[in-house]
């Protein structure tokens, strides 16, 4: 989509047991050598109205009569960072590639791409994530409709 929908922060917020477990898949996957960059994670729910404005495709975006993950706290778009290099490990598309090649299901990648994504999915499915079938970067918990729908403004959060 790669619209500017809200200004850049550079604090993700979530719930505290989504954060708790985000912090044990980045303990996991720092044995590997390996780390986590967030692109996105708490959202307004007013920003999720703007998005659907201009996506209006609930493969790609949550359509405001439902709310998302996001809204609630419980989601996370993330990659996969060697620690070394703090280069993003190859995911085969960048963040928000709404195409078919981002979808978990796309197999026709290089073989150390699809290990990628694979690593990134197991252990956020270990650690109680699930992952949305098309976008490889998007994992919420599983009971994201538990949580309340939120419109926080960013600047209230600090």
């Amino acid at each position: 989509m790669h619209a500017r929908l809200y200004p850049p922060i550079h604090t993700a917020y979530l719930q505290k047991k989504a954060a708790r477990q985000l912090d044990s898949v980045q303990q996991v996957l720092k044995m590997k050598g390996l780390g986590i960059k967030i692109f996105d994670a708490y959202r307004p729910y007013s920003v999720t109205e703007k998005m659907w404005l201009l996506v209006q495709d609930d493969r790609y975006a949550a359509d405001p009569k439902i709310g998302s993950g996001h809204n609630r706290g419980v989601a996370v778009d993330l990659t996969l960072v060697n620690l070394k290099t703090k280069k993003e490990v190859e995911m085969g598309t960048g963040f928000d590639n709404f195409s078919d090649t981002a979808h978990h299901e796309f197999k026709q990648l290089p073989q150390f791409v699809l290990q990628n994504r694979l690593l990134l999915k197991s252990i956020m499915e270990l650690f109680g994530f699930k992952a949305l079938d098309t976008e490889w970067w998007h994992y919420s918990l599983p009971n994201a409709r538990d949580y309340e729908l939120l419109d926080i403004p960013f600047n209230d959060l600090k």
